[in-house]
């Protein structure tokens, strides 16, 4: 019996482009996700070590009473300056990276067609050639995308924030016009949901189908 070969992906975009729904859609297709965000919220958890070298790092300002993170508290710092922001990432990448390869490495033990690498600044990190997304090892680099003004409105829309830090938060990323030029796959969430999941049916079947029709 062949053994089912666990194809990777790295999945990326920027805030506000849909990549949570096309991860979703991936995942109701029967794709493993491994999302980068959830992992730094679990290492971030109460008590965490990770938790308490940012309290040392950005100050008791950055943890709620309760002793969770205050993650607006901190998001508002690290967005307006990229020395704070590297400072993060250098806690935060190093954990993250092993802990995604250690659910890979389950995942392909466990034979599952499609691992979805789930990283915000998969780009960013392999651009510098740092942090945790430099090191994993996807096949392909799959972007989700929407224009500018959409990831703006989006925002504005979803969390209640202002077009200003709306758009501060936008360029604190690579412009997603660079992104898109970087990427292996664009999937165009600039449009309607019917469409988005179009291509993502697309792209499912030129990864996993076409390997389930050559072991078959």
């Amino acid at each position: 019996m062949l053994r089912r070969v666990t194809r990777v992906i790295g999945l990326t975009g920027g805030i506000g482009t849909g990549k949570s729904t096309v991860a979703r859609l991936l995942l109701g297709l029967g794709a493993t996700l491994i999302d980068a965000d959830a992992i730094v919220h679990e290492l971030q958890a109460p008590g965490s070590p990770l938790l308490r070298e940012i309290a040392a790092a950005f100050g008791a300002e950055v943890l709620r009473p309760d002793g969770s993170l205050d993650r607006e508290a901190l998001g508002a710092r690290v967005f307006r300056d990229p020395a704070e922001r590297a400072r993060l990432n250098a806690l935060v990448h190093p954990r993250v990276g092993v802990e995604m390869m250690r659910r890979l490495a389950a995942a392909r033990a466990a034979g599952v067609p499609l691992a979805v690498l789930d990283v915000p600044l998969l780009l960013e990190g392999r651009r510098a050639g740092s942090g945790s997304a430099a090191q994993l090892p996807y096949e392909l680099v799959v972007l989700v995308y929407a224009r500018e003004e959409q990831q703006i409105e989006r925002q504005v829309r979803r969390d209640g924030c202002t077009r200003e830090e709306a758009e501060r938060r936008v360029r604190a990323q690579l412009p997603i016009e660079e992104k898109r030029a970087m990427a292996d796959v664009v999937i165009d969430n600039s449009g309607s949901p019917e469409e988005t999941e179009r291509q993502v049916r697309a792209l499912w079947e030129r990864l996993v189908g076409a390997a389930e029709g050559a072991r078959a």
